[in-house]
């Protein structure tokens, strides 16, 4: 029976192999092998040395896949919001891209990927958040992620072209009919939702990802707004909501239910997204299958536009630029529409 290799040993109930093993010229190795068989993991720790070998002697960097760069990422950034969309790319792409070597990932590699979910009815914009992900990844493994001997993870990341949104859907704005068949099939939580969303336009990931904590009390007014950190927001500033009756009473209807979350679902676990099956499955009850989450914005627009809210007041209630606090409490005070529906009616 040959020796075991020094530097492996078994971890975990699953009986993994890990590395544990000090090299000259580069330091600790310290990682799972990912295996439980001995012979897969002795492989792999020889296939390690030889990499830590090249690049102890030639300054060669070491071989990553698509794959590890993108689990990488989902770890170094687990508590965004956001993550769960990331994720769900991510799991796309993994059968065209996972096992390829960060330097093969470019725009020629991605176009089967992109034709097969064309060929599913994917709409560009859709398509662009995917590729908007492996931009992402590979900008960080060329310029920020380095190894233990300072080298970046990739040495230049690739031009990706983001495609043509010449099929983007035009917006579609709810009349007050609509929008009453819609929420009446809506579950609660999702209710819940898309009120705050249709009366404060704010983005699907602003609202589900909101936070007790953002919200700071304006005694002086007798109400409060939200204050959404740049890191949450598309435009990358703080988004200051204000709100309207409608959404105090929303957002007063939450309170006690999570300590940091603001919506979440009856038994208080945080919601990751308002596009779920149900809401499909409402909209195509209430005859609107065409309608989207982010038509509530645009149908909150329409009813501000109607109502006689200047231009720079909207522009800045939607969220699309900051402007001064005094400004947003005016025109608080222009749509809250308290018990009268038919304020904001367009």
């Amino acid at each position: 029976m040959s020796k075991r290799i020094p530097g492996l040993y078994k971890r975990g109930t699953q009986g993994i192999w890990h590395i544990d093993k000090c090299i000259k010229g580069y330091g600790r190795l310290h990682e799972s092998t990912g295996t439980s068989e001995l012979e897969e993991a002795e492989r792999y720790l020889i296939r390690r040395l030889e990499e830590m070998r090249k690049v102890t002697v030639f300054g060669i960097r070491p071989e990553r896949t698509f794959r590890q760069a993108a689990t990488r990422f989902l770890l170094d950034y687990q508590h965004k919001r956001s993550i769960a969309r990331y994720a769900q790319s991510l799991k796309i792409l993994d059968p065209y891209i996972g096992d390829l070597p960060l330097r093969q990932v470019h725009q020629g590699m991605l176009e089967s990927f992109i034709r097969h979910r064309r060929k599913q009815g994917m709409r560009a914009n859709t398509i662009n958040r995917d590729l908007a992900v492996v931009r992402r990844i590979l900008t960080l493994a060329a310029r920020l992620w380095r190894d233990e001997s300072g080298l970046t993870w990739l040495e230049t990341a690739p031009l990706l072209q983001l495609l043509d949104c010449d099929d983007a859907r035009k917006p579609y704005p709810l009349s007050w009919d609509e929008q009453a068949r819609l929420f009446a099939r809506l579950p609660d939580h999702l209710r819940e939702m898309a009120f705050f969303k249709v009366n404060t336009g704010t983005r699907e990931q602003e609202v589900v990802g909101l936070r007790w904590e953002w919200e700071v009390p304006i005694p002086e007014l007798q109400t409060s707004v939200f204050v959404v950190p740049s890191d949450g927001v598309k435009n990358g500033e703080d988004r200051l909501v204000v709100m309207n009756g409608e959404a105090r009473a929303v957002i007063n209807r939450q309170r006690g239910r999570n300590p940091e979350y603001v919506f979440t679902y009856s038994k208080g676990q945080p919601v990751d997204r308002i596009n779920t099956k149900a809401w499909r499955r409402a909209r195509k009850e209430a005859g609107l299958p065409q309608v989207r989450v982010h038509d509530l914005k645009h149908t909150f627009g329409r009813r501000l536009r109607a109502k006689g809210v200047s231009h720079e007041t909207r522009q800045v209630l939607l969220g699309h630029k900051n402007g001064q606090i005094t400004t947003h409490y005016s025109a608080a005070e222009i749509i809250d529409r308290g018990s009268g529906e038919s304020e904001l009616d367009g």
